[in-house]
């Protein structure tokens, strides 16, 4: 045999673990309770098999489940360091001209002002804790509590929409910052508990130049003709070796880490999750797939379920009476130091939204539990405090995300937006990338079963007639609102549409044409209209004359765009093109002003009306909508 490969291990204990990760989102979305975090039963559920099925296995066997179970804890670091937008961050720099005004509008430093408050909180909050229950370590005690998970926030954010606009990109990146500042603050806080100010401290600030070389080191190889050759070449099946270098990438982070301390391996992985964020660009998406699907498909799991089989309720015991005051003043401090610095964001967004974010911002997992963990092994955090964040972590992931949606309430029918008449797979597709634009969108299908298979997608769908007039009082039709006809029938596309132009006067409406004397028709009533074999055309004409250009457009669709942005800010009005610092991923095409379409250069005045074309990323777009309107 090539291959010397033993037998005797003992499978059953995997085989439990495997069936609860799988059974787990399909009981979830069976009893329709897809909203709460999959993780919370996946704890219970691990309590459970612990109690029940796993007393009597063998040392080895259980050996080998907390080796997948560290395996799943790094990859979930490494996953919330890539689900952090680098670019958002750059973006959020502050100028060189700055006000208060400026100051308070700039998610990076409120951000900053956020977690610093944050901080003070909750050691204030546990100095007051410590005189009901024995604290070991109060330090230590404060930085647990002031964690959070962004991989309850962006996904809250992005159902309702809310993922791109000001109020969103505030959230994030203070749960970002914090995520990034209380891992940093971990790490040194654990070395200098376990080890003391020594010299090998510095070897932390290693890791960090070692974060910074891999960064450029990264930058550089991947715009090298020949590595870009064989990254394409090898990206099939059998090779996969992006996701290869990603693993070995997370390996050598982690070995560097465990090199210098146990404690740092958090850190490790967090920076690589952050560096490929930076570096993934076009393929961004799929890697994020396929990451995504080994850490969620398999690892990640393993580490919630150990969490639950090795949960101690009897070590809860320690507090004796003082268990439900100690837990209820807990729950509370957890809820304080998020929500009172919350009051940064109430000049902009108001009392009711600027509370609604800041217990958003009190949902807390994967990073509250892994530093509670890391604190009870180094003795600086009791059995009974321990299980006590568990439970905390259970309940703030729950119930935080339902009361932020109690207290903002996202409404869908104010403001501007595009209602799609028609539940066919091109109005869904439309939907899909105007949500990914930030552009708030409604499907409107007469099918029920239709309509609820939308919603299932996590798209909004309104189950109604769209020949219906009621229909279009019911969403608050606005004269600045587009109406896109998409049923799949001309005669129902033309009569709609009809509808909406002659009894509700409505000028924004779009739909396809399929005859030249519909098209005529549709024309007649002030309708625009898509003409599907010149669209066609069009796109082999672009195909064959300047593909390059068409792929660019098409294919990066996830990660660049055009936008139109219209000046509104006059501190614009008058200045220089050269004197403007657009975004280094944003790259300005053509101006309109009036009826006129110029090319800009440097010299270029603009005005206050002007019509800007933008190519570039999301994030650059969002930048340069700052900077060029009100």
């Amino acid at each position: 045999m090539l291959l010397n490969i033993s037998f005797h291990f003992d499978y059953f204990p995997l085989l439990v673990v495997a069936a609860i990760a799988w059974g787990t989102p399909i009981l979830l979305t069976l009893f329709k309770l897809k909203k709460i975090p999959s993780v919370i039963f996946e704890i219970l559920f691990g309590y459970f098999i612990g109690k029940f099925l796993l007393q009597d296995i063998d040392h080895e066997s259980m050996r080998i489940l907390e080796y997948f179970a560290l395996t799943g804890f790094i990859f979930l670091m490494f996953l919330g360091g890539l689900e952090i937008d680098v670019d958002q961050i750059l973006a959020s720099l502050p100028r060189k001209r700055f006000s208060y005004k400026q100051f308070i509008q700039n998610p990076l430093l409120v951000g900053l002002v956020y977690f610093l408050s944050s901080i003070i909180l909750a050691y204030t909050g546990t100095l007051l804790l410590a005189q009901y229950i024995n604290i070991p370590h109060l330090w230590y005690f404060a930085l647990i509590m002031v964690t959070t998970s962004v991989g309850i926030v962006v996904p809250v954010l992005k159902e309702r929409d809310e993922i791109k606009n000001h109020y969103g990109q505030m959230i994030i990146i203070a749960a970002a910052i914090a995520d990034i500042l209380s891992i940093i603050l971990f790490t040194f806080t654990a070395f200098i508990i376990k080890n003391g100010f020594q010299i090998e401290l510095l070897y932390i600030l290693g890791l960090f130049v070692i974060f910074i070389l891999a960064y450029l080191i990264g930058n550089r190889l991947k715009n090298i003709p020949v590595m870009k050759k064989l990254a394409f070449q090898l990206s099939h099946a059998a090779s996969q070796i992006r996701i290869r270098g990603s693993i070995l990438l997370i390996m050598l982070f982690v070995v560097v880490a465990q090199f210098i301390d146990e404690e740092a391996v958090l850190l490790g992985a967090f920076l690589i999750g952050l560096i490929l964020s930076s570096m993934l660009h076009r393929e961004r998406s799929v890697m994020l797939l396929k990451l995504d699907g080994m850490g969620y498909g398999f690892f990640i799991p393993i580490f919630f379920i150990m969490v639950g089989v090795e949960f101690d309720p009897s070590a809860l015991k320690e507090f004796d009476q003082s268990l439900f005051g100690f837990l209820a003043l807990l729950l509370i401090t957890l809820f304080l130091v998020k929500i009172i610095p919350s009051i940064l964001w109430k000049s902009q967004f108001g009392t009711k939204k600027a509370v609604a974010g800041g217990f958003l911002m009190s949902s807390r997992l994967s990073l509250i539990i892994a530093a509670s963990s890391i604190g009870l092994e180094m003795g600086v955090i009791t059995p009974g405090i321990n299980a006590s964040f568990i439970i905390m972590a259970i309940i703030t992931c729950f119930s935080s995300p339902f009361i932020f949606n109690g207290l903002a309430p996202v409404n869908l029918l104010t403001g501007d937006k595009t209602i799609i008449v028609g539940g066919s797979s091109t109005a869904v597709l439309l939907a899909r990338r105007l949500t990914m634009h930030g552009k708030k969108s409604i499907l409107v299908e007469i099918d029920p079963t239709r309509a609820e298979d939308i919603q299932n997608k996590g798209l909004q769908c309104l189950h109604a007639d769209g020949e219906n007039i009621a229909t279009y009082h019911k969403l608050k039709l606005h004269s600045t609102d587009f109406v896109i006809v998409e049923t799949g029938s001309p005669d129902r596309n033309y009569k709609i549409s009809k509808m909406l132009r002659n009894e509700l006067m409505h000028d924004n409406i779009i739909t396809r044409s399929s005859t030249s004397a519909i098209e005529h028709q549709l024309k007649t009533l002030g309708v625009k209209t898509i003409d599907v074999i010149g669209v066609v055309a069009t796109t082999f004409e672009n195909l064959i004359l300047r593909p390059t250009t068409y792929h660019a457009l098409v294919e990066s669709f996830d990660n660049f765009s055009v936008e139109e942005v219209q000046i509104t800010n006059k501190e614009v009005d008058g200045r220089q093109l050269k004197e403007i610092p657009f975004h280094k991923d944003a790259i300005l095409m053509m101006v309109k002003r009036d009826k006129t379409f110029y090319i800009p250069h440097g010299e270029t005045y603009f005005r206050t009306g002007d019509v800007l074309h933008v190519f570039g990323t999301q994030t650059a777009l969002l930048d340069t909508r700052e900077k060029m309107e009100i």
